[in-house]
Parts: structure tokens; sequence; C-alpha cells
């Protein structure tokens, strides 16, 4: 649960004269006693700032660096979303198709027997399941017993753990409710329609083309000396293996399609914060990696769009920070005081946070740019705290600043007050005047990522926005190297 506290100006900190992104982001380390940290920055397709701070295991004197991998949470299940999707692209399913097919069992929210649950409801956390008080016990069987309990005994009324607690009394797809069991069944459908464990379809089919060499499967891992170990008060919390890999577990029994949450698809993926940096660029790039098509455009748009929106009544908004949803995706508002990661701009992605560890990974399809934060932990007397501007943490709005003052800015953007030479071009306050020899067409985006406008401008021409706010521009000039403007 997040604690309201409040900080004093530290964003001071950030805005000192000749201070780096590097220099900036060890202060905030340092603010916050954080055991270990990676940030990656994307823009333009590319990373442009990776910056480690830390320990990634503290009693053995290992630093974090690129390869360092963390248990990210649930920033897992944006990545499960990614192979739900493949399955879907494939003709397995449809999005509102009733998942109880699939299953093998009837899921049902016994209130409303006649309502099937779908797997639109499920990605958007619109099924009216929640983490019941049977859901912990059943974790706890599902990694103590071989073969695991099927998931059909957790979420049915005749099941040995289920609970009344684990539905709502909302009718499916009326109310938000943010819940790790979503992603349980989401996992054993993913099992269900491949016919492979969920750790083996994910590594095979998103994992590996994405270049993730991480896992959802500890023992997929080659290096244990750079897997983070995750930190509350410095004392180890998970992950404390010394590199030494743990025993296997015994899965000659394991039935793929029977319980999927055996490997954590709601937050058990291990990876470093590059390689989550891959999943920024493919979702920026349409499905595109590194000239592999992961997804297809319109899969990556079904992801991005609005499947719910917070009215005041509709849902858990949790502390203000879930704001809007898509599927398996976090939609940022970007609403003053609630789900702000950098200020008038709508973006998307997860966050997580487990055992210490907090996560996050956002990007901006209008302006191209995109982060990746994770942190081990913190040291005693540094409990995370609310902050002040926002609902996130003290902690990430003090990493969201540090990139918005000192690596947003240089991304490949011009900005107002500008004259760019190498593309012919002059902004000066809310106009842009093209001096090229050809044509420049301008898609225009508003702060919160909404095409609003589409222009050509033809030598000596001016383009003058009419609209008040944060504008960002793609423009074309047709020589197959589109570049970036930002009016603030």
């Amino acid at each position: 649960m997040r604690v309201l506290f409040f900080l004093v100006c530290h964003t001071l900190a950030l805005a000192a004269s000749g201070q780096t992104l590097s220099s900036a982001l060890q202060q905030v380390a340092s603010n916050n006693g954080l055991v270990g940290m990676s940030v990656v920055a994307i823009c333009n397709g590319q990373v442009s700032d990776v910056v480690h701070t830390g320990y990634g295991d503290l009693q053995r004197g290992i630093p974090v660096e690129d390869s360092t991998r963390y248990r990210i949470a649930s920033i897992s299940k944006l990545v499960t979303a990614i192979g739900l999707m493949k399955l879907h692209e494939q003709g397995a399913f449809a999005l509102d198709d009733d998942v109880s097919t699939a299953l093998g069992f009837s899921l049902r929210n016994p209130s409303f027997p006649n309502t099937p649950i779908t797997y639109r409801m499920l990605l958007s956390h619109q099924s009216s399941l929640q983490d019941g008080s049977g859901y912990g016990p059943f974790l706890s069987a599902t990694y103590a017993s071989a073969p695991p309990p099927p998931i059909a005994q957790l979420v049915t009324p005749a099941g040995a753990w289920y609970t009344a607690d684990l539905w709502r009394t909302e009718a499916p797809g009326t109310w938000f409710a943010y819940s790790n069991l979503n992603y349980g069944i989401l996992g054993t459908l993913i099992e269900a329609h491949s016919g492979l464990r969920f750790d083996v379809f994910m590594r095979q089919q998103v994992l590996l083309p994405l270049g993730i060499h991480g896992s959802y499967n500890i023992q997929d891992l080659n290096d244990l000396d750079h897997l983070a170990v995750l930190y509350r008060n410095n004392n180890p919390q998970v992950d404390d293996l010394g590199g030494i890999m743990p025993t296997p577990p015994d899965l000659s029994q394991y039935a793929p399609g029977s319980n999927g949450l055996f490997f954590a698809p709601q937050g058990g993926l291990r990876a470093s914060g590059l390689e989550l940096g891959n999943v920024v660029l493919m979702l920026l790039q349409n499905g595109v990696w590194n000239g592999t098509q992961i997804l297809q455009p319109t899969s990556v748009a079904s992801m991005l769009g609005n499947e719910w929106t917070y009215n005041g009544n509709n849902g858990d908004d949790y502390y203000g920070l879930f704001r809007s949803w898509g599927l398996g995706v976090h939609r940022i508002t970007a609403q003053p005081g609630f789900d702000v990661v950098l200020p008038g701009t709508a973006m998307f992605g997860h966050a997580g946070e487990a055992y210490g560890l907090i996560s996050d990974l956002y990007l901006d399809p209008a302006s191209g740019q995109g982060l990746v934060f994770l942190t081990n932990g913190y040291a005693p007397g540094y409990a995370y705290q609310f902050g002040q501007s926002s609902a996130f943490y003290s902690v990430e709005e003090e990493v969201y600043a540090a990139l918005d003052t000192h690596a947003f800015p240089a991304c490949n953007t011009v900005g107002t007050g500008t004259t760019d030479t190498a593309r012919e071009l002059v902004v000066h306050d809310r106009s842009i005047t093209w001096h090229g020899k050809g044509g420049l067409h301008l898609r225009v985006y508003d702060g919160l990522g909404r095409a609003i406008d589409a222009s050509w401008m033809g030598p000596g021409m001016t383009w003058q926005a009419s609209w008040s706010g944060p504008l960002f521009i793609l423009a074309d000039p047709g020589t197959g190297d589109p570049f970036r403007l930002r009016l603030p």
C-alpha cells in the first residue's frame, strides 16, 4: 500500500546548474536510499541514455550493470498481454469470446451466472475477479505441490481454495478492479491455446524474438551473479541466491492449461532495463523490433486503445494512479495530481511493485519518447513515500523529473526559438517556417497524444499553431528521415 507523505522541494537538486542525467539520478538514489537502480531513456527509435547506480547484490558487492536482471513485478503483465495478442493474431480466439471454452470449465461470477467472462475483460481488469482471501493460500499450494492444483480449484464455488470474495458484486464488464488473478487465468489460457507451458511459449514467441534473454522461469537464466536481489531495509526478500541456481521444480506431471500461475505471468518475469527498453521500442515502432514484426500494428493499437476510463463511479482507481486502461496497458491520462509521468503527456505502459522493487515502463507514441525505471529496494529509514504532485511514489517523480530535465530535451526534437540549418526550418514561438527545397508534411499531436492536425508546407511557408499547451509534431520532409518538434 502506498503511504501518504510529502517531501520538501526535491526538484531543486534536479535543476542544479551543470547537472547531468547521471549525476541527477545519482542524487535521486542518494535521496531515497536506493540499493540499486537502472534507468533507460529512449528517443526517436533508439536508446539515448542508460544510467545504473548502486548494487544488484549488496551482500556480495556486485554493482548494477547493463546485464543486471530484476524480477520486474507487474510489468510482467504487459509482456504476458503481448504473448496473448500473438495467439489472437493467429486466430486462436476473439477478444470477446467466452474464456470458459478454452479453460475447460465454466468461469462465471456466481452472482451473474449468465454473463460470460471474456479475454477483453481479463486483459483490462474488468472481469469482476479480484485477489480474494483464497488467492494467497492457492499460490502457496501451487508452488508446494507437484503437480500444482488446477486453477479451477480456486475460482469455482466447488473448489478447495474457493472463497466468495474472489468475485466482486458488480457485473463483469462494468467495473475496473486491478487483479493479479486475471493474469493467472490469462497465463492458463496461453497454455491451453498453445499446448505449451507458459514459460516455454513466452520465451519462444515473445522474449527471444524481442532480444530478451530473461525469463519467467529462473532455470533459463545463464548468469545468476547479475540477478538483482530485492530488498526492504537492506534485508533480502527475493532472489538472494548467491549466484547458485535453485533446485529445479518437479514439472514431470505439469499439465499445460491447468494452472498458469505456476510461472507467475502476473509478476515473475526477470529482465534487465535494456531488455525492457526493447519492449518500449517495439510498441513505439508499431510492433517491430530490430526488423522483426513481433506484433501487428492492429494489435499494438488495440493494446493501447481505451477499454476503461475512470468516471468517478466505475472502478477502483488505486489512490488516483489508475485512470484509464487498455489491453494489458496502463494508460496515463496525465491528470494533474493523479497519473502524471511527464506533465501534460499521455503515455502508455505499466508499473510494478513487489518485495521492495519498484518498476516503471512508459512510452509516448506522439513524441517517440520512452523510459524504463527499476530499483531493487531501499536502505533502512527510506521506505517509499507518496510524491508531491501525483499518485506515483516520490522516487518515481524524481526519476521522471530527471529524465524530463536532462534526457528528453536532448532528443532529436527542435524547440521554440530554434534555427535548425540542417533541416532548413525556423521555429519561433508557436510557428514553424520551412526553407527546404521540397515539401514538409506535419502531423500534430496535443499533450494527451491525440492527433489534432495534418498539414503540408511548401518552401517559404509558415505553419502557425492555433492550440495552447504542449504540442508534439512529426515532421516528414520525404527523405526517409522524419524528425520531431516539441512546442511547449
